[in-house]
């Protein structure tokens, strides 16, 4: 087992990004104070708000007051979960960084099993989410995303891995030299390469508030993961402008050697009004594709931050960056 590295700042830093949690990040404390205690390193925390409108702020700023090792950032507006981690990234200062969310989902106890692996030379230790305790939906989505994700993306995406990974100092400056707009941090983890290790975990229960995710925004979240790291759908519509093409071409000759041998038939009005709904459907989908693909390039070409600071709050020294 090597020795842990030589730091003159915290060894360890948990990254948290959090929106309107104010009933969560005072038991999240306590709870991965006597964790963090127990190991055998220096530690910090930093919270990123993204943009909350309860008291979560002024929360954060009186457990920084009371604690010097908690620090937190808070954007000027909501900018998004991945753009707070990606926030997060750049402001640790840890020799590793663990990113966990802020309802207690992810347990704080299992962190000795990520910061173990780290120490046994593991450069990213995922979180492995059990999925036993979901319902019969959830897991089939999970799972039809994994498959596609893997078949469009080419990379194998770890099933069940979740928000709840630990990054070397290596990984994550090889992560904050990715500035793309449009994220999918998941993927991005698997991308940069590195030893890989994975800790599975019982989902905790959420002490306070509701989860923010239903169905439609982690469609929205798979269409964006699969967008962000393929280019195969806009080939796939080529194949199948193709197949269509070929399909009208062996039609047409196909009433060509009917009308020759048996004549004209009267043409059927149901056939052709189906024929049109059909191709119309099948342009503006094609349409609908090839403007993801160009709604991102706007977004990259106008080099926008991936977020904005407006507070900083126990960073006495720390330089002010805006992504």
């Amino acid at each position: 087992m090597p020795d842990l590295p030589q730091s003159s700042g915290p060894v360890l830093t948990v990254v948290i990004p959090v929106l309107n949690e104010e009933g969560m990040v005072g038991p999240l404390v306590d709870a991965l104070r006597p964790v963090l205690d127990g190991l055998d390193l220096a530690w910090d925390i930093l919270f990123v708000d993204d943009g909350s409108t309860d008291r979560t702020l002024p929360r954060l700023r009186a457990l920084a007051g009371a604690e010097p090792r908690i620090k937190a950032i808070s954007f000027s507006r909501n900018f998004g979960k991945e753009q707070a981690m990606a926030a997060g990234l750049r402001y640790a200062k840890g020799d590793c960084v663990l990113i966990m969310d802020a309802d207690l989902q992810h347990p704080p106890e299992y962190i000795p099993q990520f910061v173990r692996l780290w120490r046994q030379g593991s450069k990213v230790v995922f979180g492995q989410r059990n999925h036993i305790a979901d319902g019969f939906l959830r897991r089939a989505y999970s799972d039809i995303f994994h498959v596609v994700f893997g078949v469009l993306a080419g990379a194998r995406l770890p099933r069940g891995i979740v928000d709840f990974v630990l990054l070397d100092r290596s990984a994550v400056e090889a992560m904050n030299m990715l500035d793309e707009r449009s994220r999918f941090t998941k993927g991005m983890f698997t991308w940069i390469g590195f030893n890989t290790a994975v800790v599975p975990f019982d989902v905790g229960e959420r002490l306070a508030g509701q989860t923010r995710f239903n169905f439609w925004k982690l469609l929205r979240f798979a269409l964006d993961g699969i967008v962000s790291f393929s280019t195969l759908p806009l080939r796939m519509w080529s194949y199948v402008g193709v197949f269509i093409s070929l399909g009208a071409l062996l039609y047409s000759l196909y009433f060509l050697i009917k009308t020759l041998i048996f004549k004209a038939d009267v043409p059927g009005f149901p056939s052709l009004l189906v024929a049109i709904f059909f191709f119309a459907g099948v342009q503006m989908i094609s349409l609908g594709v090839i403007g993801e693909y160009i709604g991102r390039i706007f977004d990259e070409v106008k080099r926008r931050p991936l977020y904005i600071v407006a507070e900083e709050v126990g960073m006495a020294g720390t330089p002010r960056d805006h992504g």
